[in-house]
């Protein structure tokens, strides 16, 4: 490990003997005979580590590192103190101040290397965390200029601080995760942990295990004691998206929680406290899901609070531009590449696309610009399939997917039909409902059932078609379930 060290003694013969002993395995050594020669120092070079001698003229060691403190970029400075006469109250103050470690004279060679490695290693550590919680926070970083995204900014600035539950809608890849990390972030909790749990992707007998623990031998598998979501996120936030597919079960137990602040792991009869805030998700219909009985209205009005809507991308198209150039900053770094450009042309086609997907779909769009560009990211990178119709550069139907199956036209006009009796009465919604799942048929039959070709050319993915297949009752010999 190498570094600049400065060495701030009186003594010349123990800056002298310091500056063998650290530049032996290779450090930088700069001295200072004075705190204020050593603050002087500071001003004009660069520093990685300070070893201070408390009984110094004028300004003690404990005073120049209480200075040192206090300036802006050095408040983490690592700091050795030293002294042949300090007592054990100054030593312990030393430490108070911010002193990485304590060492006596005389000096033993190896202590002081093992000190000074430890020091710059601590920094170095704690300077990583940062950049990576840097890292986070631009991740998750939410980000447009359009009015509906300002009015739900205004929005979470009054919601954060609160202890509210809130239930977040939105179609999918608008953001919705996002949404609930900046509440957190923006929250008292900030410090505690933000725990999220999908319940889409647990299965129905595994779910109340996830949320509320077991104990060993709960049930098969259950080899050990387990802490569930609910006590992992104490003092902090538990996020459950696809709230709309937790199974009635599970609904009646965090209905539970929510009411008593208790919950009781699988397996035990003892209840254990939890302090949680919940936010949930959903890209569902919830009042649909409650009059159809797959939801608790008691849980539903325990989670909806505070309702918040995540817009999709058709709604901040003038967004796009700025998402586009943060997505490309992102994805250059992340390839190790340089940063590319993007001609203007690039963002007016992406504003033109309908971005069923939001914005988790024009993140993916990008990432496969920048990996297939040059220098450069033009109009011919942006990839075909995502293209307008007008733009595909084709005669004939524009296309979801390379020689595959045509975007907008997937099923012969014979083939989509909405079947209603003569005298039949709709609601707008049951008409809604029974177009959209002849049109899926339709599309899938085109297709030949196969399940990947006929979620591009619908522009939901693979889950979210299996899930509407399961929802309408749709099978490949055709038969309602």
């Amino acid at each position: 490990m190498t570094g600049r060290v400065l060495v701030v003694d009186d003594e010349k013969n123990i800056r002298r003997t310091l500056r063998m002993v650290l530049e032996s395995p290779g450090y930088a050594v700069l001295e200072a005979a004075s705190g204020e020669e050593a603050l002087k120092v500071l001003d004009e070079e660069d520093v990685d580590l300070v070893i201070l001698d408390i009984r110094l003229p004028q300004m003690s060691g404990i005073e120049v590192l209480e200075q040192i403190r206090k300036r802006p970029g050095f408040e983490r400075l690592p700091a050795i103190v030293i002294s042949g006469h300090a007592s054990l109250g100054e030593a312990v103050h030393s430490v108070k101040v911010g002193a990485n470690d304590f060492l006596e004279k005389p000096l033993d060679r190896d202590r002081v290397l093992v000190s000074v490695e430890n020091a710059l290693r601590s920094h170095k550590l704690e300077r990583e965390v940062a950049r990576l919680r840097a890292e986070v926070h631009n991740r998750y970083e939410m980000i447009g200029e359009t009015p509906v995204m300002k009015q739900l900014f205004a929005a979470l600035e009054k919601i954060a601080p609160t202890r509210g539950r809130v239930l977040i809608t939105g179609e999918s890849g608008t953001g919705k995760e996002l949404i609930a990390r900046a509440i957190h972030r923006l929250s008292d909790r900030v410090a505690a942990p933000f725990v999220m749990l999908n319940c889409a992707a647990i299965p129905a007998e595994l779910i109340e295990s996830e949320l509320f623990g077991h104990e060993r031998g709960a049930f098969t598998g259950a080899h050990g004691r387990k802490k569930g979501m609910f006590e992992v996120a104490n003092a902090g936030t538990l996020f459950l998206d696809e709230i709309g597919d937790m199974s009635i079960g599970a609904q009646a137990k965090v209905l539970r929680a929510l009411q008593s602040g208790e919950i009781t792991r699988v397996g035990s009869e003892r209840p254990i406290n939890v302090d949680v805030r919940v936010i949930a998700a959903t890209n569902k219909d919830m009042e649909q899901e409650v009059a159809s009985g797959r939801f608790r209205e008691d849980l539903y009005f325990r989670l909806n609070v505070v309702p918040l809507r995540s817009p999709s991308l058709r709604e901040r198209v003038e967004d796009i531009p700025t998402l586009t150039v943060a997505f490309l900053d992102h994805f250059c770094r992340e390839y190790g590449g340089r940063e590319k450009p993007a001609d203007p042309e690039v963002f007016e086609l992406l504003k033109r696309r309908p971005w069923p997907g939001n914005v988790r779909e024009l993140r993916n769009v990008v990432e496969r610009m920048v990996i297939l560009s040059g220098p450069t990211i033009t109009v011919d990178d942006v990839p075909h399939d995502w293209l307008p119709q007008a733009d595909a550069g084709s005669d004939g139907p524009a296309t979801d997917e390379p020689g595959g199956v045509p975007a907008a036209t997937v099923a012969p006009d014979d083939a989509f039909h909405i079947p209603v009796q003569s005298g039949e009465r709709l609601t707008l919604r049951a008409f809604r409902d029974r177009a959209e799942a002849e049109f899926i048929r339709a599309t899938l039959l085109t297709c030949e059932w196969n399940i990947s070709k006929a979620a591009v050319a619908l522009g939901l993915e693979r889950t979210h078609l299996h899930k509407k297949m399961r929802a309408f009752g749709l099978r490949r010999d055709g038969a309602q379930e």
